[in-house]
Order: structure tokens, then sequence, then C-alpha cells
């Protein structure tokens, strides 16, 4: 019993999580999307819809950890807007480009009148810049109580107003723009396949990563950004993803894979290892930088619902673009 329960405590220690709670919320978590999935596009729409506002809300606690302010009304609105009007415009894809443009302007105007009703004022930049000043300091060893300039600092410290406007634009582009896609897929013909490439290969790839990276991880893939990951993890995540695109698409769209189609999905699987590798390395840039360990709590195990959905927003648009341009 002691054994397996050290063996536990290693496996958790070497993933980074809670492995038993993971795979608990992880199952819940497939049953649920692919019986919404199968029963109904419609459905399904309005569960990506939720999740991305629960996405939204996320994103909005985390800046204001790092003290940057982002339009949480604007954003919910312009996010909502942009789905649902992708979804009922008679023409999808202009429908997606349209609204997705005037959510932008819309949320980069709300950012702004935030910042132009106090929340950039010189205290509030000020104070601003003491903390990340003091902050370098204790890094360096430092004492705080000395005096201490760094023109370097003053340099890469971006005034605030500025920063809450790019963290909005960043905002827009990471949850309504990549969403999107995936209402896209829902309008075209045999769209379970096409949502199971973009839903479930992602997590293929992970849970790959993740058993390739506890049993056999020994080199480090970016010790500094993600010191869990692992070139064997990787190896693992390409190996899951290729059997996940190839089975998809061989009973999604058979007679393509069988008339010398049968690279497509190879090629895809690995191009969704790629982007989802370097889609965590960045989501793990952003924490470290944010100073948080997970996006949400929500999801027992894994952190918040963007801890869980953020490669699959990543993969989204190479999906859609893949096949679109495989012709099926």
């Amino acid at each position: 019993m002691n054994k397996r329960k050290d063996e536990l405590a290693d496996i958790n220690k070497r993933t980074g999580r809670n492995m038993p709670q993971a795979i608990a919320t992880g199952a819940i978590l497939v049953i649920g999307v692919l019986g919404v999935l199968l029963a109904s596009s419609h459905a399904f729409t309005y569960l990506i819809l939720a999740f991305m506002l629960i996405a939204v809300w996320e994103l909005k606690v985390d800046m204001t950890v790092a003290h940057i302010t982002i339009p949480f009304l604007g954003l919910t609105v312009g996010s909502a807007y942009v789905l649902l009007a992708t979804w009922y415009s008679p023409d999808h894809v202009m429908g997606f480009a349209v609204s997705f443009a005037t959510a932008l302007v819309l949320v980069i105007l709300c950012a702004c009148m935030l910042n132009l009703a106090g929340f950039s004022t010189p205290q509030i930049v000020a104070k601003q810049a003491k903390k990340v000043e003091l902050d370098a300091m204790k890094k360096r060893g430092l004492d705080p109580d000395q005096p201490f300039d760094s023109p370097a600092l003053h340099r890469t410290l971006m005034p605030l107003g500025l920063r809450n406007i790019v963290a909005t634009v960043l905002s827009v582009l990471y949850i309504p723009l990549l969403a999107g896609f995936l209402i896209l897929m829902l309008t075209q013909k045999q769209y379970q396949w096409r949502l199971f490439m973009a839903v479930f290969v992602p997590a293929l790839s992970d849970t790959g990563g993740l058993i390739f990276g506890a049993a056999f991880g020994k080199h480090k893939l970016s010790p500094r950004i993600s010191p869990k990951k692992s070139w064997e993890g990787l190896a693992g995540s390409a190996l899951f993803a290729v059997i996940g695109t190839v089975a998809f698409y061989g009973f999604g769209f058979t007679a393509d894979f069988l008339h010398f189609g049968w690279w497509k999905p190879i090629v895809l699987g690995l191009v969704l290892t790629i982007v989802g590798t370097l889609g965590d390395l960045s989501a793990s840039m952003l924490k470290r930088d944010l100073g948080i360990k997970d996006m949400g709590f929500l999801l027992k195990g894994h952190g918040g619902v963007l801890d869980r959905v953020d490669s699959i927003l990543l993969c989204a648009p190479f999906v859609y673009g893949a096949l679109t341009l495989f012709g099926v």
C-alpha cells in the first residue's frame, strides 16, 4: 500500500498534477462534451459560448492579479456577439469576419474609456512602478530600504494605460477570434469529425505527453518556462496526436483517406503537436508573468477552463484551415 502511495506521489510530482483528480475530471468532460456534440450542433454552440464566457471571467481575474484592467463587460458582450453572429449569419464566414472586426473596435473603445475614467492615473502608474521596482530588487538580493534606480527597469515598464489596452487586444484575439473557428466548423458538413479533431486531438496529445513524460521524461524541453515538459513527453504527444487525427480522418473522410489522402492526417497531427506544445509554453510564460500557477480553479486537477481549452483554441484555426485546404 505504501509503495503504491509513493508511486502515485512520484507521478503527481513529475506531472505537476493530482492525477486521480485530473483523470476523473477529464473523463467527465469528455463524456459531457461528446454527448452534447453528438446530440446537437445548436446545443454545442451554446456549450462553446458558456465555456468562453467563463474563460473571459477567468482572464479578467488573472489580469487583475497583475494590476491589469480589461473591460470585462465589453469583452463578454463582444465574445458572445462574435460567436452568435457567426452561428446565425446566413454567410457564416462573412458573419464571423464582420462581427469580429466590430467587436474588436468595441472592446478597444471600452478599454480606452476605462483608462480615461481614471484607471491609469499617475498615482496608479507610480504605485505599479514602485511594486515592479521592489520585486526586481528582491530578486537581485538588494535591500528595499536602500535607494535603487534601474534605467533598464524604467525602459521596460510599459505605461499602465497602454498595457491595459494591449492586454485587451490580446484577450479579443485569444478568446472570441479562436473560438469562432470552432463555430465555423459546426456549420460545415460532417462537423462532428471536424470537432473531434479540434477538441479531442489536443486532449490526446496532452495525454500522450503526460504518459511518456511521467514514464520516460529525462531531457527537459524548456526548463526555465515549463520544467515539467520533456522531449520524451513531446514524442508521446506527437504519437497520440497522429493516432487521433488518422483515426478521426479515416472514419470521417474515408473516401479521401483511401484515395491517396492517408498522409494528410499525419501532417495535421504533427502540426497540432507543435502548435499545442508552443501554446502550452506560451501559456506557462504568461502565467509566470502574471504570478499565478493556474488560470482558474473550476476544473479539479486541471486548473481553470482556460487551462483546459488553451490548446484547443490555438489548434482550432489550424484544423479548420487544413481541412479546408484538403478539400473535405
